[in-house]
């Protein structure tokens, strides 16, 4: 009978008890269930809230009475959360909860459109699904790249400086040769080479990948600094004003309701992210690549044995995954601002933690980004309403909703079993 490594052997789950992670997931859902009810529905006013179906304040629109709404849905999340409080099936755990979640988001949003000031009493939904999307690309590129390498037992903890290294270069290149494309493929060398010190530094030398991964963060910050003062600074239209890719409309798609201005009316970087999405997704549970690459992540001396050049697929994924992160990072550059120092400002590490909301899936990461990206743009929404909010907690909610989803809501997961542990050929 063969040997396991102690750290190889599956461990039984824990009796968590009557308090199980579900059971306290619902006990949260109906804490905020309550605050909606009681607190939300007492600041509402009787104002229509009114949710319009474009991009301004005209066109058709959703309407409800803002202490009305803030009750209803309060009640909703209210509901989900007793549910899941008293034992729902597992089965309908992550439905009900979404539920939950949307029900008192609503009621949240029904406080705030309703005692807004005059003239500014709605929300453009267009705007927000599209600022969305928009602020959730970079997380996108950059959860994929933690999924390649993740899956392929690599830590990659250098998402955030993969994805600046990819907007410095597609800034500079885009600029000198004043050329999009070669922008694009320099921003994707760029996330590369940083990958290249992680492959080599994680996997040959065997390096510590959680410290490798922050040292090249703080090596590409410092690199990218130094570049940008020395040659954007002085001369920004020689080195820093790169071409930007327009909107790609797409016929009748573009025309669906609230979705397809956002979805069907974007740059290369939205059907870029999506399509890797789906690509990713495919080719890690359908082809022999993700077989072998799962096996890598799982239990790399049971692929070994097989066949599976192990070392050979972890330098293959994790070179991969930079130039993923490094489009990632030109969709700041090539498309929407030029560059500024330490410009991604923890994006990567919004991304890893998207990664781990999403349970190391490209559809989750995908759902997970979303999320973050919807946490940005509502706080950038609410600012410009004068919400009563401080604007000191508005600027911390991407953040504050990164770490309750990783804390609170991804409940019991599991990384990839070779995850983070070098592998060694006997």
């Amino acid at each position: 009978m063969s040997t396991m490594a102690v750290d190889d052997v599956a461990v039984a789950p824990v009796n968590e008890g009557y308090w199980t992670r579900t059971r306290k997931a619902g006990l949260v859902l109906t804490a905020l269930g309550l605050l909606a009810v009681l607190l939300f529905t007492a600041l509402a006013t009787g104002e229509p809230a009114r949710f319009t179906l474009s991009e301004d304040a005209t066109g058709a629109a959703l309407k409800i009475n803002g202490t009305v709404g803030a009750a209803l849905f309060g009640a909703v999340a209210l509901a989900a959360g007793v549910a899941i409080l008293a034992g729902l099936p597992t089965r309908w755990f992550t439905l009900v909860l979404g539920i939950g979640l949307v029900g008192f988001v609503a009621s949240f949003l029904c406080w705030q459109v309703s005692t807004a000031p005059a003239g500014q009493n709605f929300m453009p939904l267009v705007n927000i699904v599209r600022g969305t999307f928009i602020l959730a690309l970079p997380l996108i590129f950059g959860s994929l790249a933690g999924v390649l390498c993740e899956r392929s037992g690599v830590v990659n903890v250098a998402i955030e400086g993969q994805l600046l290294m990819g907007a410095f270069s597609g800034a500079l290149f885009g600029s000198i040769s004043g050329s999009l494309w070669v922008g694009l493929v320099a921003a994707a060398i760029g996330g590369t080479l940083i990958s290249l010190l992680l492959a080599v530094f994680a996997i040959r030398y065997l390096v510590d990948q959680v410290v490798m991964g922050i040292v090249l963060n703080l090596l590409a910050v410092g690199i990218t600094g130094f570049l940008y003062e020395r040659l954007m600074q002085p001369e920004p239209a020689k080195y820093n004003s790169a071409p930007r890719f327009s909107s790609w409309e797409i016929p009748l798609l573009s025309e669906i309701p609230v979705l397809g201005p956002a979805l069907f009316a974007g740059n290369i970087f939205l059907y870029l992210g999506l399509l890797l999405v789906l690509v990713i997704h495919i080719g890690l549970f359908r082809t022999r690549w993700g077989l072998r690459t799962r096996s890598v992540g799982e239990h790399p001396t049971a692929a070994d044995t097989l066949g599976v050049r192990v070392l050979r697929v972890r330098y293959r994924n994790v070179l991969l995954a930079g130039a993923v992160a490094g489009i990632g990072g030109a969709s700041y550059t090539l498309a929407l601002f030029s560059f500024t120092k330490n410009m991604i400002g923890g994006k990567g590490f919004i991304a890893l933690a998207a990664l781990i909301f999403g349970r190391w899936s490209p559809t989750g990461a995908l759902l997970a980004a979303l999320f973050f990206g919807f946490a940005d743009q509502l706080a950038t929404y609410l600012s410009a309403i004068n919400s009563a909010i401080p604007s000191q907690f508005l600027a911390m909610l991407p953040y504050l909703a990164t770490i309750l989803a990783v804390a609170g809501l991804v409940g019991r997961v599991r990384a990839p079993a070779a995850d983070g542990k070098p592998y060694i050929k006997g």
